[in-house]
Protein backbone atom coordinates (compact mmCIF):
# COMPACT_ATOMS: atom_id res chain seq x y z
CA UNK A 1 0.00 0.00 0.00
CA UNK A 2 1.74 3.15 -1.25
CA UNK A 3 0.08 6.27 0.06
CA UNK A 4 2.30 8.79 -1.69
CA UNK A 5 5.06 11.18 -0.73
CA UNK A 6 2.99 14.13 0.45
CA UNK A 7 1.24 14.19 3.82
CA UNK A 8 -1.60 16.11 2.21
CA UNK A 9 -2.40 13.05 0.08
CA UNK A 10 -3.36 11.06 3.17
CA UNK A 11 -7.14 11.09 3.20
CA UNK A 12 -9.14 9.93 6.24
CA UNK A 13 -9.59 6.58 4.50
CA UNK A 14 -5.86 6.35 3.77
CA UNK A 15 -5.11 7.08 7.42
CA UNK A 16 -7.59 4.47 8.61
CA UNK A 17 -6.03 1.85 6.33
CA UNK A 18 -2.53 2.85 7.45
CA UNK A 19 -3.48 2.52 11.14
CA UNK A 20 -4.89 -0.93 10.48
CA UNK A 21 -1.74 -1.96 8.63
CA UNK A 22 0.51 -0.62 11.41
CA UNK A 23 -1.24 -2.88 13.90
CA UNK A 24 -0.83 -5.88 11.61
CA UNK A 25 2.86 -5.12 11.02
CA UNK A 26 3.43 -4.65 14.73
CA UNK A 27 1.95 -8.04 15.60
CA UNK A 28 3.98 -9.66 12.82
CA UNK A 29 7.10 -8.16 14.45
CA UNK A 30 6.27 -9.82 17.78
CA UNK A 31 4.29 -7.17 19.64
CA UNK A 32 1.24 -8.61 21.38
CA UNK A 33 -0.69 -5.35 21.00
CA UNK A 34 -0.43 -2.04 19.16
CA UNK A 35 -2.44 1.08 19.99
CA UNK A 36 -2.50 4.71 18.87
CA UNK A 37 -3.20 7.88 20.86
CA UNK A 38 -2.93 11.65 20.58
CA UNK A 39 -0.40 13.73 22.52
CA UNK A 40 -2.70 15.39 25.05
CA UNK A 41 -1.44 14.16 28.44
CA UNK A 42 -2.65 17.16 30.42
CA UNK A 43 -4.72 14.98 32.77
CA UNK A 44 -1.53 13.21 33.82
CA UNK A 45 0.63 16.33 34.11
CA UNK A 46 -0.75 17.44 37.47
CA UNK A 47 -0.22 13.99 39.00
CA UNK A 48 3.39 14.03 37.77
CA UNK A 49 4.01 17.48 39.25
CA UNK A 50 2.54 16.45 42.62
CA UNK A 51 4.63 13.27 42.65
CA UNK A 52 7.81 15.22 41.95
CA UNK A 53 6.98 17.91 44.51
CA UNK A 54 6.74 15.26 47.23
CA UNK A 55 10.21 13.96 46.34
CA UNK A 56 8.91 10.48 45.51
CA UNK A 57 11.37 10.28 42.61
CA UNK A 58 14.31 10.01 45.04
CA UNK A 59 17.69 10.40 43.33
CA UNK A 60 16.20 10.19 39.84
CA UNK A 61 16.98 13.85 39.16
CA UNK A 62 16.39 13.39 35.46
CA UNK A 63 12.66 13.15 36.28
CA UNK A 64 12.71 16.86 37.15
CA UNK A 65 15.40 18.04 34.77
CA UNK A 66 13.27 17.32 31.71
CA UNK A 67 10.54 19.61 32.98
CA UNK A 68 7.21 19.04 31.30
CA UNK A 69 8.57 17.15 28.32
CA UNK A 70 7.19 13.93 29.81
CA UNK A 71 3.64 15.19 29.64
CA UNK A 72 4.11 17.21 26.44
CA UNK A 73 5.43 14.83 23.75
CA UNK A 74 5.58 17.52 21.06
CA UNK A 75 8.21 19.33 23.13
CA UNK A 76 10.33 16.18 23.18
CA UNK A 77 9.99 15.63 19.43
CA UNK A 78 8.63 18.70 17.61
CA UNK A 79 5.92 17.86 15.13
CA UNK A 80 4.65 14.82 17.00
CA UNK A 81 0.87 14.46 16.73
CA UNK A 82 0.40 10.76 17.47
CA UNK A 83 2.08 8.06 19.54
CA UNK A 84 2.09 4.38 18.66
CA UNK A 85 2.19 2.34 21.88
CA UNK A 86 3.19 -1.33 21.85
CA UNK A 87 3.46 -4.10 24.41
CA UNK A 88 5.52 -7.29 24.39
CA UNK A 89 5.03 -10.12 26.88
CA UNK A 90 8.09 -11.25 28.85
CA UNK A 91 6.85 -13.78 31.44
CA UNK A 92 9.33 -16.67 31.09
CA UNK A 93 8.44 -20.36 31.24
CA UNK A 94 9.08 -22.11 34.56
CA UNK A 95 8.66 -18.85 36.50
CA UNK A 96 9.09 -20.36 39.97
CA UNK A 97 8.54 -17.13 41.92
CA UNK A 98 7.45 -18.45 45.32
CA UNK A 99 10.10 -21.15 45.44
CA UNK A 100 12.93 -18.69 44.82
CA UNK A 101 11.60 -16.01 47.17
CA UNK A 102 11.24 -18.51 50.01
CA UNK A 103 14.76 -19.90 49.60
CA UNK A 104 16.88 -17.32 51.44
CA UNK A 105 20.10 -18.74 50.01
CA UNK A 106 19.01 -17.96 46.43
CA UNK A 107 19.33 -14.55 44.74
CA UNK A 108 15.98 -13.36 43.41
CA UNK A 109 16.14 -11.35 40.18
CA UNK A 110 13.07 -9.66 38.73
CA UNK A 111 11.64 -11.78 35.92
CA UNK A 112 12.04 -9.08 33.28
CA UNK A 113 15.84 -9.00 33.75
CA UNK A 114 16.62 -12.70 33.37
CA UNK A 115 16.94 -12.57 29.59
CA UNK A 116 18.34 -10.17 27.01
CA UNK A 117 18.11 -6.43 27.57
CA UNK A 118 14.54 -5.51 26.58
CA UNK A 119 15.63 -2.01 25.54
CA UNK A 120 17.61 -3.46 22.65
CA UNK A 121 15.00 -6.02 21.64
CA UNK A 122 12.07 -3.62 21.54
CA UNK A 123 13.94 -0.67 20.05
CA UNK A 124 15.05 -2.85 17.14
CA UNK A 125 11.45 -3.96 16.53
CA UNK A 126 10.12 -0.41 16.73
CA UNK A 127 12.67 0.70 14.14
CA UNK A 128 11.52 -2.13 11.85
CA UNK A 129 7.94 -0.97 12.33
CA UNK A 130 8.99 2.57 11.38
CA UNK A 131 10.62 1.27 8.21
CA UNK A 132 7.36 -0.47 7.26
CA UNK A 133 5.46 2.79 7.77
CA UNK A 134 8.07 4.69 5.77
CA UNK A 135 7.64 2.28 2.86
CA UNK A 136 3.95 3.18 2.82
CA UNK A 137 4.38 6.89 3.51
CA UNK A 138 7.83 8.25 2.78
CA UNK A 139 7.17 11.73 4.20
CA UNK A 140 7.36 10.66 7.80
CA UNK A 141 9.27 11.66 10.92
CA UNK A 142 9.53 9.42 13.94
CA UNK A 143 11.46 8.52 17.07
CA UNK A 144 11.32 5.25 19.05
CA UNK A 145 11.40 5.11 22.85
CA UNK A 146 11.85 2.17 25.22
CA UNK A 147 12.09 3.38 28.82
CA UNK A 148 15.00 5.59 27.76
CA UNK A 149 13.70 9.18 27.68
CA UNK A 150 11.19 11.46 29.41
CA UNK A 151 8.09 9.58 28.29
CA UNK A 152 4.94 8.84 30.34
CA UNK A 153 4.72 5.31 28.95
CA UNK A 154 1.92 4.09 31.23
CA UNK A 155 -0.25 7.14 30.56
CA UNK A 156 0.34 6.70 26.84
CA UNK A 157 -0.48 2.99 26.99
CA UNK A 158 -3.70 3.82 28.81
CA UNK A 159 -4.78 6.36 26.17
CA UNK A 160 -3.80 4.00 23.34
CA UNK A 161 -6.00 1.20 24.67
CA UNK A 162 -3.17 -1.09 25.79
CA UNK A 163 -4.39 -1.27 29.39
CA UNK A 164 -5.13 0.79 32.48
CA UNK A 165 -2.70 2.05 35.08
CA UNK A 166 -3.04 -0.16 38.16
CA UNK A 167 -2.74 0.92 41.77
CA UNK A 168 0.90 -0.22 41.69
CA UNK A 169 1.45 2.28 38.81
CA UNK A 170 2.06 -0.45 36.20
CA UNK A 171 -0.10 -1.05 33.12
CA UNK A 172 -2.62 -3.90 33.37
CA UNK A 173 -4.32 -5.58 30.43
CA UNK A 174 -7.54 -7.51 31.09
CA UNK A 175 -6.44 -10.34 28.79
CA UNK A 176 -2.70 -10.31 29.43
CA UNK A 177 -2.04 -9.18 33.00
CA UNK A 178 0.97 -6.90 33.50
CA UNK A 179 4.00 -9.02 32.64
CA UNK A 180 4.91 -7.04 29.52
CA UNK A 181 7.24 -4.31 28.29
CA UNK A 182 6.04 -1.06 26.76
CA UNK A 183 7.51 0.89 23.88
CA UNK A 184 6.53 4.00 21.93
CA UNK A 185 6.96 5.40 18.45
CA UNK A 186 6.42 9.17 18.23
CA UNK A 187 5.15 10.11 14.75
CA UNK A 188 3.92 13.14 12.82
CA UNK A 189 1.09 11.36 10.99
CA UNK A 190 -2.46 12.22 12.20
CA UNK A 191 -3.69 8.64 12.45
CA UNK A 192 -7.08 7.81 13.97
CA UNK A 193 -6.73 7.12 17.70
CA UNK A 194 -7.89 4.20 19.82
CA UNK A 195 -10.21 4.39 22.81
CA UNK A 196 -8.59 4.79 26.21
CA UNK A 197 -8.93 1.96 28.73
CA UNK A 198 -10.84 2.60 31.91
CA UNK A 199 -9.38 1.66 35.30
CA UNK A 200 -10.57 -1.76 36.44
CA UNK A 201 -8.83 -2.49 39.76
CA UNK A 202 -12.06 -1.99 41.67
CA UNK A 203 -11.74 -2.27 45.45
CA UNK A 204 -8.64 -4.53 45.27
CA UNK A 205 -5.65 -3.29 47.27
CA UNK A 206 -3.57 -6.48 47.19
CA UNK A 207 -0.52 -4.74 45.70
CA UNK A 208 -0.52 -2.08 48.43
CA UNK A 209 -0.74 -4.73 51.13
CA UNK A 210 1.95 -7.08 49.85
CA UNK A 211 4.64 -4.49 49.04
CA UNK A 212 7.56 -5.51 51.33
CA UNK A 213 8.54 -1.91 52.10
CA UNK A 214 5.07 -0.33 51.78
CA UNK A 215 6.36 1.79 48.92
CA UNK A 216 2.88 2.11 47.37
CA UNK A 217 1.88 4.91 49.71
CA UNK A 218 -1.56 5.38 48.13
CA UNK A 219 -3.41 3.90 45.16
CA UNK A 220 -1.52 4.80 41.96
CA UNK A 221 1.30 6.45 43.93
CA UNK A 222 4.72 4.84 44.53
CA UNK A 223 7.37 6.42 46.74
CA UNK A 224 10.44 5.30 44.82
CA UNK A 225 12.65 5.93 47.84
CA UNK A 226 11.11 2.86 49.48
CA UNK A 227 10.68 0.71 46.37
CA UNK A 228 13.02 -2.30 46.19
CA UNK A 229 13.27 -1.96 42.40
CA UNK A 230 14.47 1.62 42.83
CA UNK A 231 16.80 0.75 45.72
CA UNK A 232 18.50 -2.12 43.92
CA UNK A 233 18.71 -0.50 40.48
CA UNK A 234 18.47 3.30 40.51
CA UNK A 235 19.83 4.17 43.95
CA UNK A 236 23.62 4.58 43.89
CA UNK A 237 24.53 5.00 47.53
CA UNK A 238 23.90 3.46 50.92
CA UNK A 239 20.52 1.80 51.39
CA UNK A 240 18.71 2.87 54.59
CA UNK A 241 19.28 0.39 57.43
CA UNK A 242 15.57 0.08 58.23
CA UNK A 243 14.80 -1.09 54.67
CA UNK A 244 17.54 -3.72 54.36
CA UNK A 245 15.80 -6.54 56.29
CA UNK A 246 12.65 -5.96 54.21
CA UNK A 247 14.52 -6.59 50.96
CA UNK A 248 14.97 -10.28 51.73
CA UNK A 249 16.84 -12.04 48.93
CA UNK A 250 15.77 -9.61 46.18
CA UNK A 251 19.03 -8.53 44.56
CA UNK A 252 17.69 -6.90 41.38
CA UNK A 253 14.19 -5.53 41.23
CA UNK A 254 11.01 -6.80 42.88
CA UNK A 255 7.93 -8.53 41.48
CA UNK A 256 5.70 -8.78 44.53
CA UNK A 257 3.03 -6.30 43.43
CA UNK A 258 2.63 -8.18 40.14
CA UNK A 259 2.72 -11.59 41.77
CA UNK A 260 -0.30 -10.78 43.90
CA UNK A 261 -2.31 -9.04 41.17
CA UNK A 262 -5.39 -11.15 40.31
CA UNK A 263 -5.29 -9.96 36.70
CA UNK A 264 -2.05 -11.85 36.17
CA UNK A 265 -3.96 -15.10 36.11
CA UNK A 266 -4.46 -14.14 32.44
CA UNK A 267 -0.78 -13.46 31.76
CA UNK A 268 0.71 -15.34 28.83
CA UNK A 269 4.08 -17.10 28.72
CA UNK A 270 6.36 -15.37 26.23
CA UNK A 271 7.52 -17.20 23.13
CA UNK A 272 10.29 -14.61 22.68
CA UNK A 273 13.56 -16.53 23.11
CA UNK A 274 15.45 -13.35 23.99
CA UNK A 275 13.39 -13.08 27.19
CA UNK A 276 13.96 -16.66 28.34
CA UNK A 277 16.09 -16.90 31.53
CA UNK A 278 19.86 -17.24 31.36
CA UNK A 279 21.03 -20.15 33.46
CA UNK A 280 23.85 -18.15 35.08
CA UNK A 281 21.25 -15.74 36.51
CA UNK A 282 18.17 -17.76 37.37
CA UNK A 283 17.87 -19.32 40.86
CA UNK A 284 21.59 -19.06 41.62
CA UNK A 285 23.03 -19.29 45.12
CA UNK A 286 23.82 -15.93 46.68
CA UNK A 287 27.30 -17.07 47.63
CA UNK A 288 28.06 -18.07 44.05
CA UNK A 289 26.88 -14.69 42.75
CA UNK A 290 28.77 -12.80 45.46
CA UNK A 291 31.97 -14.63 44.59
CA UNK A 292 32.01 -13.31 41.03
CA UNK A 293 34.80 -10.85 40.37
CA UNK A 294 34.13 -7.84 38.16
CA UNK A 295 35.20 -9.56 34.95
CA UNK A 296 32.82 -12.46 35.69
CA UNK A 297 30.03 -10.00 36.41
CA UNK A 298 30.58 -8.27 33.07
CA UNK A 299 30.80 -11.57 31.23
CA UNK A 300 27.71 -13.12 32.82
CA UNK A 301 25.58 -9.99 32.38
CA UNK A 302 26.62 -9.17 28.82
CA UNK A 303 23.54 -8.08 26.88
CA UNK A 304 21.51 -8.04 30.10
CA UNK A 305 19.84 -5.01 31.74
CA UNK A 306 21.58 -6.04 34.97
CA UNK A 307 24.94 -4.86 33.65
CA UNK A 308 23.63 -1.28 33.80
CA UNK A 309 23.81 -1.16 37.61
CA UNK A 310 27.54 -1.96 37.68
CA UNK A 311 29.59 -4.31 39.84
CA UNK A 312 29.50 -2.14 42.99
CA UNK A 313 25.71 -2.05 43.27
CA UNK A 314 25.57 -5.75 42.40
CA UNK A 315 27.81 -6.57 45.36
CA UNK A 316 25.97 -4.15 47.63
CA UNK A 317 22.62 -5.78 46.86
CA UNK A 318 23.93 -9.30 47.36
CA UNK A 319 25.63 -8.34 50.63
CA UNK A 320 22.24 -7.26 52.00
CA UNK A 321 20.64 -10.51 50.85
CA UNK A 322 23.43 -12.50 52.53
CA UNK A 323 22.74 -10.61 55.73
CA UNK A 324 19.09 -11.61 55.46
CA UNK A 325 19.90 -15.28 54.77
CA UNK A 326 19.86 -17.98 57.43
CA UNK A 327 23.08 -18.28 59.38
CA UNK A 328 25.93 -19.92 57.51
CA UNK A 329 29.57 -19.69 58.56
CA UNK A 330 30.50 -19.75 54.86
CA UNK A 331 28.57 -16.51 54.38
CA UNK A 332 30.53 -14.76 57.13
CA UNK A 333 33.75 -16.04 55.62
CA UNK A 334 32.80 -14.83 52.13
CA UNK A 335 31.76 -11.42 53.42
CA UNK A 336 35.00 -10.97 55.37
CA UNK A 337 37.07 -12.00 52.35
CA UNK A 338 35.62 -9.10 50.32
CA UNK A 339 36.00 -6.34 52.91
CA UNK A 340 39.52 -5.28 52.01
CA UNK A 341 38.91 -5.00 48.27
CA UNK A 342 35.46 -3.39 48.42
CA UNK A 343 34.51 0.27 48.09
CA UNK A 344 33.29 2.20 51.11
CA UNK A 345 29.67 1.81 50.01
CA UNK A 346 29.92 -1.96 49.60
CA UNK A 347 31.91 -2.31 52.83
CA UNK A 348 29.14 -0.53 54.75
CA UNK A 349 26.65 -3.19 53.65
CA UNK A 350 29.10 -6.04 54.19
CA UNK A 351 29.66 -4.95 57.79
CA UNK A 352 25.91 -4.85 58.29
CA UNK A 353 25.50 -8.31 56.79
CA UNK A 354 28.23 -9.73 59.05
CA UNK A 355 26.46 -8.27 62.07
CA UNK A 356 23.18 -9.84 60.98
CA UNK A 357 24.79 -13.24 60.46
CA UNK A 358 26.63 -13.06 63.78
CA UNK A 359 23.42 -12.19 65.62
CA UNK A 360 21.72 -15.23 64.08
CA UNK A 361 24.62 -17.45 65.08
CA UNK A 362 24.35 -16.50 68.75
CA UNK A 363 20.64 -17.36 68.72
CA UNK A 364 21.26 -20.90 67.48
CA UNK A 365 21.18 -23.69 70.08
CA UNK A 366 24.67 -24.85 71.07
CA UNK A 367 24.24 -28.29 69.51
CA UNK A 368 23.14 -26.72 66.20
CA UNK A 369 26.24 -24.53 66.16
CA UNK A 370 28.42 -27.59 66.68
CA UNK A 371 26.67 -29.40 63.83
CA UNK A 372 27.16 -26.41 61.49
CA UNK A 373 30.86 -26.21 62.37
CA UNK A 374 31.27 -29.93 61.75
CA UNK A 375 29.55 -29.60 58.35
CA UNK A 376 31.87 -26.75 57.44
CA UNK A 377 34.91 -28.76 58.51
CA UNK A 378 33.79 -31.71 56.38
CA UNK A 379 33.28 -29.45 53.34
CA UNK A 380 36.74 -27.98 53.89
CA UNK A 381 38.32 -31.43 54.04
CA UNK A 382 36.48 -32.53 50.91
CA UNK A 383 37.70 -29.45 49.01
CA UNK A 384 41.25 -30.21 50.14
CA UNK A 385 40.99 -33.81 48.93
CA UNK A 386 39.75 -32.68 45.52
CA UNK A 387 42.68 -30.29 45.16
CA UNK A 388 45.16 -33.02 46.09
CA UNK A 389 43.60 -35.62 43.78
Amino acid sequence: MLLGNAMSQLSPQNLLELAKSIKEWGKALGFQQVGICDVDLSLHEKHLETWLAKGFHGEMKYMQEHGKKRSRPAELLPGTVRIISVRMDYLPPDASFAKELKNKQIGYISRYALGRDYHKVMRARLKKLAVKIQEACSEFNYRPFVDSAPVLEHAIAEKAGIGWTGKHSLTINSEGGSWFFLGELFIDIPLPVDQAVEENCGQCTACLTICPTQAIVAPYTVDARKCISYLTIEHDGIIPVELRPLMGNRIYGCDDCQLICPWNRYAKITDENDFHPRQQLKAQKLLDLFNWDESQFLQNTEGSPIRRIGFQKWQRNIAIALGNADFDIDIIEALNSRLESSSDIVSEHIHWAIQQQSAKQTKLPADTQVIRLKERLIRSIEKGLKRDA
